[in-house]
């Protein structure tokens, strides 16, 4: 709804300034707090019309003309800003549409086809604390994206043939694998064991790069036990993955860009660009027009090939299939992201939109699986989980144990995912569980209690014979402030969603879904609701507090949290 506002917006004041006698690319929108959104045109064109910024957003706004039934309800100068407010027809549309579209609401204004891979993480044992940002940013933005109308499809990218996994297929003939175990955790104890016996005996790494050399000459015996090792872990880490609500509808392998041919022709389209060069035996890639001094090795002196080398012919047959292409990678791949975008560009291919992120950590310190220092993800989760219980406990002493704990996963893992979400990628981030599960605190609980109330509230007027969904209602009689400022925060979920979708932040999602939380319990604390005295007057408003509920529940949803009937 916000998108049509603002879209209207956009052509009366376009009028304006043409009426003016000025011309405008920008109108420079954005967020005030003197109104539901603000210009800072006036700015822009003052040099232009020597005349003060005061000046000119006097003029622009004599030239305003609001056609009848527009969401704008005024335009007035403030000093050089134009500010703007909405009128009626935006509050009681906002509250009309959430109605009329439920779980439809705010969303399908996009189109076209998107592949995002996330997580990729080496399948050499579990995923760990450090992965799960990965985990939940690009999931989340996956759910923006889809809610936002485009086609995606999540990837995770195998590596099945790098130098880890040469060492987990060695570890299996040499150790033994525990049965019993979560077979991503099994891979990682034989992987650790793996790594200290070639630190104690340098001579057998040569074994390790046979078997490298193998698998790339499409050798069937070492290629089934590179699969078989990856296949065991790929196996325990999607069952981490489904633990916090995370799916991906590919799993691509580095190995068919070998075998498909790929490979070999992205290296021959590099060295057509005269850009390569051999150093030390290794073929790479000179981008220093590119502003990298560091050069980009795309082929070992061996001939076998890297994992960029891999990867940039994968982002070839992404490019191919898809109208954007976006990669969640962590601070770490900064520069080979910057290469990889500068390499497919000189060959003229389409290049990736980067989330880059900086790591998550918990308090006890940094991780390393080589070594085994990590905390694993399902470590975390069954803790958070653990703790989750106790304050669902605390609080709901009187509920079924069934009940406890479907809440307390739900609210758990919701827990999590909205404690590393709502911290803008580029940050650095602590996840500390003790806060993320502060009920009293504006986090993932709260917003998960806001949409539980709703429900609740619901409920109690159903019993009472007050509630009935399909009732026609007056949207014109919610008019208190609070009543006013919950419409219009609901009325921005879509323009959110834009902002995300074009800013690839899905931590804006999450801060929306904390005000809209806040902005319901504002107005249930203020406005009386069940014990209203006028019967049209309490039905308008308990149709409120359902839009509240369907608004909530979308934003809980595309933040891949459960929205929960009770707490």
């Amino acid at each position: 709804m916000f998108l049509d506002f603002i879209e209207q917006v956009t052509s009366v004041l376009n009028d304006a300034v043409s009426s003016a006698g000025f011309e405008a690319n920008d109108l420079e929108l954005g967020p005030s707090q003197h109104a539901d959104l603000s210009s800072r045109v006036a700015f822009r064109l003052a040099s232009v019309a020597k005349q003060s910024p005061k000046d000119v957003a006097d003029r622009i706004a004599s030239e305003i003309v609001i056609p009848e039934g527009s969401y704008i309800g005024k335009i007035e100068a403030l000093g050089p800003y134009l500010n703007i407010s909405a009128s009626r027809d935006f509050i009681d549309d906002v509250v009309s549409g959430i109605r009329e579209k439920k779980e439809s609401f705010g969303g399908n204004f996009c189109e076209g086809r998107i592949l995002l891979e996330h997580t990729s993480a080496n399948p050499n044992g579990p995923l760990h604390v450090g992965h799960i940002r990965n985990s939940i940013i690009g999931d989340t933005l996956g759910r923006i994206l889809k809610r936002a109308g485009y086609d995606v499809e999540l990837h995770y990218y195998v590596n099945d043939m790098g130098r880890q996994i040469a060492i987990v297929s060695w570890a299996l003939e040499h150790f033994e694998f525990d049965e019993s175990s979560k077979p991503d955790h099994a891979i990682a104890d034989v992987y650790i064991k793996a790594n200290a016996e070639l630190e104690a005996h340098p001579e057998k790494v040569a074994e390790i790069d046979k078997l490298m050399q193998l698998v790339e000459s499409g050798d069937e015996e070492t290629i089934e036990r590179f699969d078989k090792a990856v296949g065991l872990a790929v196996e325990g880490i999607k069952e981490t993955l489904g633990k916090m609500n995370v799916s991906h509808d590919e799993f691509p392998k580095e190995s068919s860009f070998i075998r498909s041919g790929d490979v070999s022709r992205i290296v021959d389209e590099i060295k057509a660009t005269g850009r390569t060069e051999i150093d030390n035996g290794a073929l790479v890639v000179d981008l220093k027009d590119y502003g990298f001094e560091k050069t980009l090795v795309i082929q070992r002196s061996d001939g076998t090939s890297l994992y960029t080398t891999r990867d940039l012919a994968y982002h070839e047959w992404k490019g191919e299939r898809a109208d954007r292409i976006i990669d969640i990678f962590g601070a770490d791949h900064k520069l080979i992201s910057g290469q990889l975008k500068a390499t497919l560009n000189a060959i003229g291919k389409k290049e990736p939109e980067f989330v880059i992120f900086e790591f998550v950590s918990l308090p006890e310190g940094s991780m390393s699986t080589r070594r085994g220092k990590f905390i694993s993800a399902d470590e975390l989760f069954d803790q958070v989980k653990v703790r989750a219980l106790e304050e669902v406990d605390k609080r709901r002493p009187e509920m079924p144990d069934d009940f406890k704990k479907e809440v307390a996963d739900m609210v758990g893992i919701g827990a999590v995912r909205y404690d590393i979400v709502k911290v803008t990628p580029e940050k650095s981030t602590v996840f500390d569980w003790k806060e993320a599960l502060d009920f009293e605190k504006q986090g993932g609980p709260f917003i998960q209690y806001s949409h539980a109330r709703s429900c609740s509230i619901l409920r109690k007027a159903k019993d009472e014979g007050l509630w009935d969904s399909e009732a026609i209602i007056a949207p014109s009689l919610l008019v208190e402030d609070s009543e006013i400022a919950l419409i219009k925060k609901m009325g921005m979920f879509d323009n959110v969603l834009d902002q995300c979708t074009k800013e690839l932040k899905p931590h804006m999602l999450a801060i929306y879904g904390r005000e809209l939380a806040d902005a319901f319990n504002q107005f249930y604390r203020f406005v009386s609701v069940l014990n209203a005295e006028e019967e049209d007057v309490r039905a308008s408003r308990l149709a409120l507090v359902d839009c509240a509920r369907i608004v909530l529940a979308n934003t809980l949803d595309t933040l891949g949290m459960g929205a929960p009937d009770s707490m």
